[in-house]
């Protein structure tokens, strides 16, 4: 971080059914787009520096717990941190919020110290579909669910496996990750949750994963089918996307003690490599 400067961590929530992801993109809508341009307004133009995000959030994904940080003049923000949230308030579009802006340590880093990102995918059996106010976030699923079938498929993609099944692969990248978490309830409305949680995730691996466990919660597919497909080397054809609507980042985890961000970054950024056959 450059002398002078402040780190500043940003708490922020999206509908992302008009966004194309995070990302910047040429003439595309993006939430990094609008984000940054907001930010020009609140700081000037060019003085917040280094925006970096926890999780890149395909087009159409939601969040209410994305995290990324930024750099900015420390005597810009002791002149605006007051009002800086009633900013962005009136300055950024009915689609995406800052929630909270907090000064954080220089060796803060929303993506290499993040400990885990945490999504929730919902779904509907209903036979009249998504409820009309929730249609954005919710999957309408055209056949009945069934809530323990979901688990037991579920249960043996826990751990520590390569997803590359799962995942749209990118050169030099791997596609090993530890999956800590993931299951499905029932809200009392009916819908369906499926959390997952990982230290990680490559690109449509949750859709893909939730894409593949609907298979077997509606009877096409056996209990241990997504299991088994962890034996592949490649993206398995096999295996439907989930739409991407139905998914929102709900939570990115750090290290409770400031003082453990540059150890978890170091660890985040080792290479996990697959063992040997």
């Amino acid at each position: 971080m450059r002398q002078g400067y402040v780190r500043l961590r940003l708490d922020v929530a999206y509908d992302g059914t008009d966004f194309s992801g995070w990302a910047v993109q040429p003439q595309r809508r993006t939430v990094a787009g609008v984000l940054t341009e907001a930010l020009d307004r609140a700081f000037g133009p060019g003085v917040a520096l280094g925006l970096t995000v926890a999780g890149r959030t395909d087009a159409g994904v939601h969040a209410t717990g994305q995290v990324c940080h930024l750099d900015v003049p420390a005597e810009v923000w002791s002149e605006r941190s007051a009002t800086l949230l009633r900013r962005f308030a009136g300055t950024l579009p009915r689609d995406v919020r800052v929630r909270a802006v907090t000064e954080v340590p220089a060796d803060f880093e929303a993506r290499f110290a993040a400990t885990y990102r945490r999504y929730a995918y919902r779904v509907t059996d209903a036979p009249y579909g998504a409820e009309p106010l929730r249609r954005h976030d919710t999957l309408a699923w055209p056949r009945p669910l069934d809530l323990a079938a979901l688990n037991a498929a579920a249960a043996l993609l826990v751990g520590e496996h390569d997803f590359a099944a799962y995942c749209r692969r990118k050169e030099h990248a791997t596609t090993i990750r530890q999956i800590t978490r993931l299951d499905w309830h029932r809200d009392p409305d009916g819908t369906l949750i499926g959390t997952v949680q990982a230290d990680a995730f490559c690109q449509a691996m949750v859709r893909s994963l939730v894409g593949a466990m609907l298979f077997v919660g509606d009877g096409r597919r056996p209990v241990d089918w997504p299991g088994s497909l962890l034996t592949r080397r490649e993206r398995s054809s096999e295996v439907t996307v989930a739409p991407p609507h139905g998914l929102t980042l709900v939570e990115v985890g750090y290290p409770t003690d400031p003082a453990g961000y540059a150890a978890r970054a170091s660890v985040t950024r080792r290479l996990r490599l697959p063992a040997a056959d």
